[in-house]
């Protein structure tokens, strides 16, 4: 079976490298301070291409997921679940990865990214339940739920 591994390019190359350290960023706009995920030439708002690199920790809620069948990469066994994260601290940015919950996601809940090295050339950020889960929920559908 073939492996589907990112393709790094020029805009993505970086943010993979960071991720292989464990620095978990997305790009800020030098021109209008937008931040954007993914990485990109050109600010979307105002088109500047200058920007730079903003930490950020990899924290935010889970706002959908997926329940994959198909084997992308051997020793993924499948099904597994793939989550789509809203980040905290750039509620507009959303990052895709696995999820590592004992239980299903549900939408809201604050998961955490965890690092898990695949091979020398590749490290992917998974997502976790939060510790601190108990904390007020931000998402409306689990807000809604709750009344």
């Amino acid at each position: 079976m073939t492996a589907y591994r990112p393709q790094l390019d020029r805009d993505s190359r970086e943010w993979w490298e960071r991720v292989a350290r464990r620095d978990f960023a997305v790009q800020e706009c030098d021109g209008c301070g937008t931040a954007r995920f993914p990485a990109r030439a050109f600010c979307p708002a105002c088109r500047t291409e200058a920007w730079h690199w903003r930490e950020v920790e990899p924290e935010g809620v889970v706002e959908s997921w997926i329940v994959n069948h198909q084997p992308f990469m051997p020793g993924f066994g499948e099904p597994y679940v793939v989550v789509m994260v809203r980040l905290a601290a750039v509620p507009g940015c959303f990052v895709y990865g696995n999820w590592r919950g004992d239980r299903p996601p549900e939408p809201g809940r604050r998961v955490r990214g965890a690092y898990r090295r695949i091979d020398a050339g590749l490290t992917l950020v998974d997502w976790e339940p939060a510790e601190d889960d108990g904390s007020p929920d931000t998402h409306p559908a689990r807000r809604k739920s709750s009344r």
